[in-house]
């Protein structure tokens, strides 16, 4: 009965962990195949935001 328990211990976690590793490939092939020619759209757009800024002196 033990046996059958560390079994299953190992089967779901290799499950769940598969499960989960294959959202994170997913979204980012999806992200890599699909970013088309705005993939700097977002950090261009802040940083043009930001150009008259004051920099913050930190001690």
């Amino acid at each position: 009965m033990i046996q059958y328990a560390i079994d299953f211990i190992l089967v779901s976690g290799l499950v769940i962990g598969m499960t989960a590793m294959m959202g994170v490939f997913a979204n980012g092939a999806g992200q890599f195949i699909f970013r088309g020619k705005k993939q700097s759209e977002s950090v261009s757009r802040s940083l043009s935001i930001q150009s008259g800024w004051n920099k913050i002196k930190r001690d």
